[in-house]
């Protein structure tokens, strides 16, 4: 797994990762319709925390991108827009409760936890299901997804992929972790 860093990024990196976010951002028109890059920067430029959880996105591997924008608060909507469940991220179980259920094989870290290092969310099943609408994620990955307490009460979580055309989500228990699953973050600026 991808070790993410905790430090504050150098103002040439913020540089370097808003570049390659305005790229994405305009190689990609069909995932933000209606939107223009100029105001997402200046939220950008105004949140370096922000900038610096999109960073920890793109360093293991979540390519983040815009998705939409709140109509209420006027906040950009970023998601993990990867092919794959991201690289940096996989072989981690659910979350905290899970790892420590685990009584041999434990994984390097859980997905709740890596996800509040990095300051980001798990996408929830709503936002996963928004997401594959925006293109094919997940063919050959499965990615964690937030999962309702309901469900993880019981011992269990939550995860989506693409297969036959379609989208699932699964379960799983908590604990479990598997060299093709990660999870999908959001954010928003």
């Amino acid at each position: 797994m991808k070790r993410v860093e905790s430090k504050k990024s150098s103002a040439g990196q913020h540089e370097e990762l808003i570049a390659v976010l305005k790229a994405r951002f305009e190689a990609n028109r069909r995932r933000h319709k209606g939107l223009e890059w100029p105001p997402i920067m200046e939220r950008l430029e105004a949140n370096p925390d922000k900038l610096l959880s999109l960073s920890k996105m793109e360093q293991t591997g979540g390519e983040p991108d815009v998705v939409g924008q709140d109509a209420e608060t006027g906040e950009y909507l970023f998601f993990d827009c990867s092919p794959e469940s991201p690289k940096g991220r996989v072989g981690v179980c659910y979350d905290r409760e899970g790892l420590e259920s685990r009584k041999e094989h434990k994984p390097a870290a859980n997905a709740l936890d890596l996800a509040a290092s990095m300051g980001v969310a798990l996408l929830t099943v709503e936002q996963y299901h928004e997401l594959q609408a925006l293109g094919e994620f997940d063919t050959k990955t499965s990615s964690w997804v937030a999962t309702p307490a309901a469900v993880r009460n019981l011992g269990g979580a939550l995860f989506g992929d693409r297969r036959y055309g379609r989208v699932f989500i699964y379960h799983n228990g908590a604990q479990s972790y598997y060299s093709a699953r990660a999870f999908r973050s959001s954010l928003r600026v």
